[in-house]
């Protein structure tokens, strides 16, 4: 399994530049942004689309510094109510599954988006518990008239350009958990799947390694990002938390750098957990800690991976 960093915490550098970047942080994949929430300062997707040579060369910047290429990454809202927001997600995602395809990358990772609760509304609407009665009539139309139906004409194209696309479970999004996750895929097909991130789940409650045995094959990515969940002020109000991220101190959950949420036992028994369910890709570290710079929260989730990751094939079961 090899250890990657998601460029856009470099989205200040110019490209080569973050890759020299994440080389000598110690990893060995990039995860790049190709639009949508992570912008595209690292992929000029309409000039690679255009241009095998420039894909030649763009790629070439990568492999010649001992790095992989692990996904493209394109979180958006392709069901948003406002038309044209979902007109330009969907290009976007489209164009990024495209570009996948010609640069040989096997994933493309996002969201699966979140539309409005009726037809009309002009916001996308979250629902989190099943009462009052109309909360289960939003669900009914989010997925069955706008969620299902778009990922299967979208999953189409995806996987005629002979790739998959991965979602993040992320709250405020329709997929959010491993039961909405497998929802979707199993209305949809196999060319959706999880880009397994824990951050989000720990501080719902939710056992990474559980959900893990649970998704199996479904993980086509994984995201190493850890979370600290705050019990104190849960105790108080619980997990659910709409405060800027920065004001950490009265916050239910922050994001940290893997290692500072959660030991490294937690880590080992991710690790071992992907490995039981075949997964063997890549760990691409997403720091978005606001206690560390990036270089130093970087280099404390790299050295906390290398410590429990397990980078060889197992060997034969010599005392069986």
């Amino acid at each position: 399994m090899r250890i990657g960093v998601f460029t856009a915490l470099f989205q200040n550098l110019p490209f080569e530049e973050a890759l020299d970047k994440a080389v000598a942080a110690g990893v060995t994949a990039v995860e790049i942004g190709a639009g949508g929430y992570p912008g595209s300062q690292h992929c000029p997707v309409d000039d690679l689309l255009a241009s095998e040579a420039k894909r030649d060369e763009y790629m070439e910047a990568i492999t010649s510094r001992g790095l992989i290429l692990s996904a493209l990454s394109v979180h958006n809202n392709p069901v948003h109510p406002d038309e044209a927001t979902a007109v330009e997600a969907d290009n976007v995602i489209r164009k990024a599954a495209k570009l996948a395809s010609l640069l040989n990358v096997p994933v493309v990772n996002g969201f699966s988006g979140l539309p409005a609760g009726a037809p009309g509304d002009s916001m996308p609407n979250w629902v989190t518990c099943p009462w009052p009665p109309h909360f289960l009539e939003i669900l009914d139309y989010q997925w069955n008239e706008k969620a299902i139906p778009y990922w299967q004409e979208a999953g189409k194209y995806i996987e005629d350009q002979g790739v998959k696309f991965a979602f993040e479970m992320h709250p405020g999004m329709l997929v959010y958990n491993v039961e909405t996750m497998l929802k979707l895929r199993d209305a949809v097909g196999p060319v959706l799947g999880c880009n397994f991130d824990p951050s989000h789940l720990f501080w719902n409650g939710v056992d990474a390694v559980a959900a893990i045995r649970k998704l199996g094959d479904a993980i086509y990515h994984v995201h190493g990002k850890d979370c600290y969940v705050d019990e104190l002020n849960i105790s108080v109000n619980g997990c659910n938390d709409n405060k800027p991220y920065g004001e950490i101190l009265d916050r239910a959950w922050t994001f940290r750098s893997i290692g500072y949420g959660h030991g490294a036992q937690m880590w080992k028994d991710i690790i071992s957990a992907l490995r039981l369910v075949g997964y063997d890709y890549v760990i691409s570290i997403e720091h978005e800690d606001a206690l560390m710079s990036t270089d130093e929260g970087l280099g404390k989730g790299v050295a906390m991976l290398k410590q429990a990751n397990i980078f060889e094939q197992p060997g034969e079961m010599f005392w069986a």
